[in-house]
């Protein structure tokens, strides 16, 4: 039998403590995720690795699957009135939560609610939503005001705020506020006994999950666990990571640093592939409250400084995994437009000077959040810090642990109080080609994405964007968005990426998908 212990450059360093005991014929998957978690609420916060948690520990009403289509996930059955304004959902039989509770409808109202507290496209089905009551022990219904395409697409959100279901005990919780509760009805189960910030995560299979009867497709059809055990070990260090990767002593590496991937590209006994082809994009975002970036001449300055290719070279390297563009809304999508996006793709540090001359800039200091442990990241704040100040800008680089900085973005203080007025991320492309579901453009203040923004102009196109029906006039109005996105400065967007995840040939079944799951894995 196995003792659970800590990798160091490959060497069985010290175990952990409670040491966790193997039985000789339990299945255990080792990875090493993008970031460690420290962070449960996946209603909280959008940071990715609290997101792939609550994959793991919680289920959703609905599901993308492979061709982007929206698929049943707990909902067994549904139905539409003649008018489009009454959606009447049953759940499927045998679902129950980890405390043997079952699934009821009024669970399912209180979880969405507190979704739609959070998320921009939550936000606004609920300003369409009339009703929302549970109707039977498992069935609920949403009455809307009038009709609104995007009800199931809605609740099938893949990423950003995920609705994921929880009791109505936990989902009670104000949105403002961290659950402590992580009782989910997913296929797998948190070991809070065992959970390590810095070092491990743990996660059980759950016996008594239903799956649904589909095959499995990106976030949709059957999520069976077929491992007893699920273990996120951190390995802040990429090389130390590889290692142990080539070594056996872990299994999988979901986002392998890009100047190291040469190295198990050649050993014959690992897999090297992009589970999600639709890729990334980078953001650089502003915070609204506090100058300099309260004004728009500035945060244009700062477009003009910016270049894509400096980031994608410096952070990614292999033009393989790279490609600049234009388009907020990402290349080669349906809405994707490359209206005045070229402000994006090259320096042009004589023009944000001029602007911030303009704008009167007096040389106050941007306070630039800096993650560290990441590598799609780590390089990034230097070369932002470079191109604004050769723009003129004045820059305080502050560096840290992604989720240090996952805290301390969602501070509104100003900067000399522990606030902020920069910081760069990434996002899934699917997350980003729809505009009603983009939350960087929420123009809700207090309610926006981390920055807060007040931009009712957004607003009022996003709200006809959704309403709109016909193609060709979408299409139209997410040209117009990307046009005020410009003018108004809400985001730097600096290209786009691709990540392919290593993992060993013992283990089989991954599923593409543009969120990491373990569901229909096994380990030879």
């Amino acid at each position: 039998m196995l003792v659970r212990c800590a990798f160091v450059l490959g060497v069985i360093a010290g175990c952990l403590s409670p040491t966790y005991v193997v039985a000789a014929d339990e299945q255990v998957l080792r990875a090493v995720m993008h970031s460690d978690l420290k962070i449960l609420d996946p209603g909280w916060t959008t940071a990715y690795i609290t997101r792939n948690h609550g994959y793991m520990v919680y289920d959703t009403l609905f599901a993308l699957d492979e061709n982007l289509e929206v698929r049943p996930q707990m909902v067994g059955s549904w139905s539409v009135s003649a008018d489009g304004l009454a959606y009447d959902f049953t759940l499927r039989d045998g679902l129950t939560f980890h405390d043997g509770a079952p699934v009821t409808g009024e669970d399912v109202v209180a979880s969405l609610r507190r979704w739609g507290q959070k998320d921009p496209m939550g936000q606004r089905l609920m300003t369409f939503v009339g009703e929302m009551k549970a109707s039977g022990p498992k069935s609920f219904v949403l009455t809307l005001t009038e009709p609104y395409g995007l009800v199931l697409a809605s609740l099938a959100r893949p990423s950003f705020y995920v609705p994921f279901i929880m009791p109505k005990r936990v989902a009670k919780t104000p949105a403002d506020e961290q659950i402590v509760d992580q009782t989910g009805s997913g296929p797998f189960m948190f070991k809070r006994d065992e959970w390590r910030p810095g070092a491990q995560t743990v996660y059980v299979r759950n016996p008594a999950y239903k799956a649904r009867e589909e095959p499995p497709s990106w976030l949709a059809g059957g999520k069976i666990a077929k491992v007893d055990r699920v273990e996120w070990v951190w390995i802040p260090d990429q090389q130390t990571a590889m290692n142990a990767l080539l070594a056996g002593e872990i299994d999988l590496i979901e986002a392998p640093a890009h100047d190291l991937l040469p190295a198990v590209e050649a050993d014959p006994d690992i897999v090297v592939e992009n589970t999600n082809p639709l890729g990334y994009q980078y953001w650089f975002r502003f915070n609204f409250l506090h100058p300099p970036f309260d004004n728009p001449k500035i945060r244009q300055a700062a477009f003009a400084a910016l270049s894509q290719l400096d980031f994608l070279n410096a952070t990614i390297g292999n033009a393989d995994y790279y490609h600049e563009c234009a388009a907020m809304l990402v290349c080669g999508t349906i809405y994707a437009s490359e209206l005045g996006g070229e402000v994006m793709l090259r320096s042009e540090f004589e023009l944000s000077r001029r602007l911030l001359a303009e704008a009167g800039y007096d040389g106050t200091p941007v306070v630039f959040l800096h993650a560290t442990d990441v590598p799609v990241l780590n390089n990034a704040g230097p070369v932002a810090k470079q191109q604004l100040e050769r723009g003129g800008f004045t820059v305080e680089l502050e560096s840290m642990d992604w989720q240090t900085l996952v805290s301390r973005r969602a501070r509104k203080e100003p900067p000399a109080a522990g606030g902020w007025n920069a910081f760069m991320t990434w996002t899934l492309a699917v997350d980003v080609f729809n505009p009603a579901g983009l939350g960087v453009l929420s123009g809700t203040c207090d309610q926006a994405w981390f920055g807060w923004p007040c931009d009712p102009e957004m607003e009022t196109l996003l709200d006809r964007f959704a309403r709109a029906t016909d193609l060709d006039q979408q299409r139209e109005l997410a040209a117009q968005i990307q046009r005020h996105a410009l003018q108004f400065g809400t985001h730097a967007w600096l290209g786009e990426w691709y990540q392919p995840m290593a993992w060993r040939k013992s283990v089989r079944g991954i599923i593409k998908s543009p969120v990491p799951v373990f569901w229909n894995v096994t380990k030879d």
